[in-house]
């Protein structure tokens, strides 16, 4: 079994990333931050996606060895002039008190980033109230870097379509109930199955160009 590290808690994106790479290399393990003890998390702090994947992606690597991947996604609105952009996964501010006390002790995440969520979009939501429908429109961004001891790569995808009126779906995460892509119009993203949404969307396009690549160096 090859390893890799993905920089990332998120369960539902490590399984997403495992999916796609297991295509071109059927041995692969994905391991996230939380299979790592003491891992310390860099602070996002460049202004693209392509600029915080790599920042991830070479901690990352310095910090467990292993060849390590790291993607940087949002969602991009035309009427909010391309926010909230990098800012995406925090647009509606740092954890609360709230949140963390949702955590129990877990200690996963998970309703950290449920309840997060909810706000990012409930704000989003806010913001759009009085658009119209046809300047709604929006798409996702991502970026996949890939650090290892011979080098560095990266590979990026896009989703187009557009910002819904109301949530719909209870799958994937973060925005993915409040839009809805071009390529499959009347349903939210969430709504999709697991590989119809890899077929079309950023982080699927961004990982099928990277996942030949990956299985070529680590082979």
């Amino acid at each position: 079994m090859t390893r890799v590290f993905l920089a990332s808690r998120n369960r539902k994106k490590i399984e997403e990333m495992e999916r796609i790479l297991r295509e071109h290399l059927p041995e692969i393990e994905v391991v996230g931050i939380d299979d790592v003890d003491g891992y310390d998390e860099p602070v996002e702090d460049q202004p693209t996606f392509e600029g915080n994947a790599l920042l991830k992606a070479r901690a990352g690597l310095a910090a467990t060895g292993l060849p390590s991947l790291a993607d940087d996604s949002g969602i991009c609105v035309d009427a909010l002039n391309g926010m909230p952009g990098v800012l995406s996964a925090r647009w509606s501010g740092p954890p609360t008190l709230r949140d963390a006390s949702s955590l129990g002790s877990s200690g996963t995440g998970g309703s950290l980033r449920d309840d997060k969520d909810q706000r990012n979009n409930d704000l989003l939501l806010a913001q759009l109230d009085d658009v119209p429908d046809e300047r709604r429109t929006a798409h996702f961004q991502c970026a996949v870097a890939f650090c290892h001891p011979g080098g560095e790569e990266l590979t990026s995808g896009v989703m187009p379509g557009r910002v819904l009126r109301a949530p719909r779906g209870d799958g994937g995460f973060g925005y993915d109930p409040l839009f809805e892509a071009d390529d499959r119009p009347g349903v939210s993203t969430a709504e999709l199955s697991r590989e119809d949404k890899d077929a079309i969307s950023h982080r699927g396009w961004a990982l099928r160009r990277m996942a030949p690549i990956v299985a070529r160096i680590l082979r």
